[in-house]
């Protein structure tokens, strides 16, 4: 397919800047979505962005930002409004766009749970309303409180507006003593043009669509206009309960119905992916007489103890997935092409696009990835687009969808201009001059300013400021820039944001008295930063924007080391040995390819034993980089990354300056304090056959215990399934416990 061929063609340091510019445009979409009620772009734009930006990280999961949209839900509650805490984080869903992809997702919870191809297993399938999402509490068959997903942690408090909902009941009989109710608020097309006509008659604001309409008026901190309003509501889910509905997802939704809830009677029972796409193209068909907007249809997994073993990601649970609708094309004119500085270097041209509408969104930018998309060529140098290059002038076609930022996938050469050119990528970086050099084997051109160029240092600032880095409140990417290049109170480096009050008070020109500031707003972010003074070791690690470190790498690292100072011990002390491993690498690569002419396989080894025996490591080295590597979800890659960044000098003067301004950096919360195995690290070996290798990691993490990829010392116990080799015979040479997977479910209660 065209779509994994554009994912293929990507390589590390483009994959990386794709992954900023994706970040930036998804929190836009979001605060415009949840904050404001009056989104920028269509839901099938959004979902474009978000399917893409999942595409690459499920390539690169090292490159995974601190501010990734994967793991992020929703906005944070708008001001006005109390805040409510969620019992249960209210998740987004993953999404996919083709039939292939629901065989995949079908596949992918059969692996995980062990089940054989043809094993029964039942789904349910449900139109995904296009709405706002809301959570209503109840506690003894009254409605106590009712809120917007917000942030998924923490949302709106719009009880008193939910109350004036005729499809949300005040009072329950027979329900559970405790008992969240999960739905969508939404407008039905009937109401939605009445109240735009009524708006026209009395000279009030018009609603661009049903979903900006429900989202607005439930929104209000006046609960008489949300009375006014028509407004419907689906029930879809729960959250808390003091006890189960149903043993089934269908089972349990009949029962909300009979509770007094509204379900939609267009969900179905489904035994399999053929069944769950023939309802997707019934509801698709139903789609324009349905009476109000759906973007397309969710799937769940029936059992709810199937839903439960299954679990959720950070984000996203993984029993459920939205089958969205697609997107639309439509051809427009290139009129320039312009380059990306991203912080890590990468160089990344973007299409500048005479502004055209793609299924309701207007674009005027699209990705052009590399140099090797725009000539017509893939990372392998096999033509795309049959060859055909992309030229400034020419009338190419852009699309949305699945994979795809707005992206150009064709070029009509019938229409090319005779005076266009091809285009020449640039050999420098336009930011900073300096020499950008495309390495063999890469796609991608790589400034080498480094710290120089300006580019890089803001968008490491950015990057350091993200939501799930720091998060500093009133600290985003336009006041970076600003600061940035600011002579008075610069921010160049991430120490600079924490003197900023300092420096403020010693200096005559105050931050209240610049655009953009005032005295109360300049106190508001002098104070978020001092709350971030007390940051937990995930956040601090992300922060740093360590290339191939992504989130959950990083609360990897964190959960092993449990605080900054062993963290940091161990990196000096692997350094030596990083090098080594660089250097023994290289050299096996090397005796590899001499190998494979001239018959030398027995060479291979020789070669990196060399390398790392002569001459002598330091005491120690070795078993600190082989703590590192062991780490679950660790490689070589990234350790190497970690190490070497943290010991070059500059970089690791910059880091102490920041550490000597934070006043905490807290460890990981342990998950689990009463499970046996708490704060123990695990390693799994051998075929497993009750669990799979994935299912086994998520269990022993919920129960608290840290789960390494290789045995040390530091094992507290293996778990040894059948034909285990090498690391059972290491563990019993250790001295380190070993199990068999019974005993191992035994232990945790499984």
């Amino acid at each position: 397919m065209a779509q994994e061929r554009a994912i293929a063609d990507l390589n590390e340091a483009e994959a990386g800047a794709e992954l900023a510019r994706l970040a930036g445009e998804l929190a836009r979409a979001n605060r415009a979505y949840h904050q404001a009620d009056t989104p920028e772009i269509t839901d099938a734009a959004y979902d474009a962005l978000k399917a893409r930006n999942a595409a690459i990280e499920a390539r690169f999961p090292h490159l995974k930002r601190p501010d990734s949209p994967s793991d992020q839900v929703g906005a944070a509650p708008a001001e006005g409004f109390g805040k409510i805490r969620h019992a249960q984080r209210m998740l987004s869903l993953a999404n996919a766009f083709e039939p292939e992809e629901i065989a995949e997702f079908d596949a992918r919870i059969r692996r995980y749970l062990n089940l054989v191809p043809d094993a029964p297993l039942a789904y349910t399938a449900e139109p995904k309303i296009d709405g706002l999402s809301l959570s209503l509490r109840y506690e003894d068959g009254v409605l106590v409180h009712a809120a917007t997903r917000g942030d998924g942690e923490t949302g709106e408090d719009v009880t008193a507006n939910a109350r004036t909902i005729a499809e949300i009941p005040v009072r329950l009989e027979g329900a559970p003593a405790l008992l969240e109710v999960r739905g969508e608020v939404y407008m039905r097309h009937a109401d939605f043009q009445a109240l735009n006509a009524r708006a026209a008659e009395t000279g009030g604001k018009s609603f661009a669509n049903p979903r900006n309409a429900a989202a607005g008026s439930l929104r209000q901190l006046d609960a008489e206009i949300t009375r006014a309003r028509p407004l419907s509501f689906f029930a879809y889910g729960w959250g808390a309960l003091s006890e189960p509905l149903a043993d089934g997802q269908m089972a349990s939704l009949k029962r909300l119905e009979t509770l007094g809830f509204q379900v939609n009677r267009l969900t179905r029972p489904c035994d399999g992916p053929a069944a769950l796409l023939e309802h997707y193209r019934a509801i698709e068909a139903a789609r324009p007489d349905l009476g109000y907007d759906i973007d397309g249809v969710v799937y769940k997994i029936d059992d709810l103890a199937l839903q439960a073993r299954l679990g959720f990601r950070s984000t996203t649970p993984r029993w459920a997935i939205a089958h969205k609708f697609a997107a639309e094309t439509a051809w427009t004119v290139l009129e320039g092409i312009e380059i990306q500085v991203g912080r890590t270097g990468a160089l990344s041209p973007v299409a500048r696009l005479k502004p055209i509408n793609v299924g309701g969104v207007l674009v005027s930018n699209a990705t052009l990835h590399n140099e090797d998309y725009i000539a017509g060529r893939d990372s392998r140098g096999q033509p795309i687009r049959e060859g055909r290059d992309i030229r400034v002038g020419d009338r190419v076609q852009v699309y949305r969808a699945g994979d795809v930022i707005p992206k150009i996938a064709d070029v009509d050469l019938a229409q090319r201009p005779g005076d266009a050119v091809p285009y020449v990528f640039p050999q420098t970086c336009p930011e900073c001059g300096s020499v950008a050099l495309r390495e063999p084997g890469d796609s991608t051109h790589r400034c080498t300013g480094g710290l120089i160029c300006p580019a890089q240092a803001i968008e490491k600032l950015k990057h350091f400021v993200s939501r799930n880095a720091f998060d500093i409140d009133g600290l985003g990417a336009k006041q970076i820039e600003m600061f940035f290049a600011d002579d008075q109170l610069p921010i160049r480096e991430p120490a600079d944001i924490f003197t900023l009050r300092a420096r403020d008070a010693a200096n005559l020109t105050k931050l209240k008295n610049r655009d953009g500031f005032g005295e109360r707003s300049a106190a508001k972010l002098f104070d978020a930063i001092d709350e971030r003074r007390r940051i937990p070791l995930a956040r601090l690690l992300f922060g740093l924007g360590i290339r191939h470190l992504g989130e959950v790498a990083a609360a990897d690292l964190a959960r092993h080391f449990g605080g900054w100072r062993v963290l940091i011990d161990t990196v000096d002390r692997a350094a030596p040995a990083a090098a080594r491993a660089l250097a023994a690498d290289e050299a096996e690569q090397a005796e590899r390819a001499r190998a494979a002419t001239e018959g030398r396989r027995a060479e291979v080894k020789k070669a990196r034993d060399a390398i790392w025996d002569d001459p002598p490591l330091p005491e120690g080295a070795r078993l600190a980089w082989e703590e590192i590597i062991g780490i679950e979800g660790v490689g070589a890659v990234l350790a190497a990354s970690l190490v070497t960044t943290l010991t070059q000098g500059r970089e690791r003067a910059s880091v102490e300056r920041l550490v000597a301004e934070l006043a905490e950096i807290q460890p990981p919360e342990q998950r689990s304090t009463d499970s046996p195995v708490a704060g123990k690290t695990i390693v799994f070996t051998g075929t497993l056959t009750r669990l799979t290798r994935a299912e086994a990691k998520a269990r022993a993490e919920a129960s608290g215990a840290k789960v390494a990829g290789s045995v040390s010392a530091k094992t507290d116990i293996l778990v040894a399934g059948e034909g285990a080799g090498s690391k059972a015979a290491k563990a019993e040479a250790l001295g380190v416990r070993v199990i068999d997977e019974d005993a191992w479910l035994a232990l945790i209660g499984a």
